[in-house]
């Protein structure tokens, strides 16, 4: 029996990766690659917006932070095995500089799907650097994320800004409380 489950967990997670991909890519082959940059740069606007809106004190990390790289929207989806999918844009002075994707595998009691936005703020140039440098980066393992909460006053604790990568996980509710971004494997975007 354990070598049964063993031998399907892989199976159950490429199949779930793979239903995933599927469907950005179904609804990705349809745009140009003009048009995919477009939707992504809407779309980090908007969840910037609905962070600062929602998360009193977020303008004034984000002006304190190197770099900004929002994924607007990042599809999860799984049965007991899951996956996550999502395309973003890095901006640093204000101008967007490369585009990526976040992928991510997860393991437990889950049905279902859903939708978040994961915003990552690099505060130190070397945090930035060596992000912008590597081929792949894995949150957590090539750079230590802190994932911010919200305080008891509704405020981000002025202790974030001493972190070298912060990140926030938004739902159409607000601060995701228990999202976690370790793990999520982060690439340059092929068009």
């Amino acid at each position: 029996m354990l070598r049964r489950k063993l031998l399907l967990t892989p199976a159950v997670l490429a199949m779930s990766l793979g239903l995933l991909s599927a469907c950005s890519t179904n609804e990705a082959a349809k745009e140009t690659p003009a048009q995919q940059k477009a939707a992504i740069e809407a779309g980090y606007d908007a969840t910037m917006a609905t962070l600062y809106k929602s998360v009193p004190g977020s303008r004034e990390l984000a002006s304190k932070a190197r770099a900004i790289l929002v994924f607007p929207k990042v599809y999860a989806a799984g049965l007991v095995v899951g996956g996550e999918y999502g395309e973003g844009a890095l901006r640093a002075g204000g101008q967007t500089v490369d585009y990526y994707k976040t992928t991510a595998a997860s393991f437990g009691f889950q049905a279902g799907a859903q939708s978040k936005a994961l915003i990552y703020f690099f505060m130190t140039q070397k945090a930035y650097d060596d992000f912008r440098k590597s081929s792949g980066w894995t949150a957590g393992v090539d750079g230590s994320v802190a994932l911010i909460q919200v305080g008891a006053n509704g405020g981000i604790d002025t202790k974030s800004y001493d972190n070298a990568v912060n990140a926030f996980a938004l739902t159409n509710g607000g601060l995701m409380a228990a999202a976690t971004v370790a793990g999520s494997k982060i690439a340059k975007l092929e068009f």
